[in-house]
């Protein structure tokens, strides 16, 4: 074995290049894929400009598959996340899965705990209550 240290996403240990890269949530890449749609159904007077298969169908998962379907409250669940200074990779988890409860959000993303910035569970209730507050006023 290497001198480097496995890789394992319940401590956080997922690379260099994936702790630096910037993560998209679905409702995000919804938002995103959607704009492209439009702007594709603009300017295709042309049958052969159609959109690819592949393309509508990453379409339709992130929107069957995202949480947020508002542009404002997509906006403000990253608003959110981001103040309890969360990994992209956490984010986006979060994001994507709306845990209800304290527990179901230390099973999906063990590293809120385990991390050095580790949250106890009194900061993710409230984190889990202001998200669930946005979906219920979305």
């Amino acid at each position: 074995m290497s001198g480097e240290e496995e890789e394992n996403a319940a401590e956080l240990k997922i690379g260099d290049e994936f702790l630096k890269a910037k993560c998209l949530m679905n409702c995000e890449v919804a938002l995103i894929l959607e704009h492209k749609y439009e702007q594709l159904q603009q300017t295709s007077d042309d049958p052969m400009n159609q959109v690819s298969q592949v393309f509508e169908k990453s379409l339709q998962y992130v929107k069957r598959f995202s949480r947020y379907k508002n542009p404002d409250a997509v906006r403000q669940v990253r608003e959110i996340l981001a103040r309890y200074q969360l990994a992209e990779f956490e984010l986006c988890v979060l994001g994507n899965l709306c845990p209800e409860t304290v527990e179901e959000a230390i099973a999906m993303v063990p590293s809120i705990k385990t991390r050095g910035r580790a949250q106890d569970d009194e900061a993710i209730e409230k984190m889990l209550n202001d998200l669930s507050l946005i979906k219920k006023f979305e």
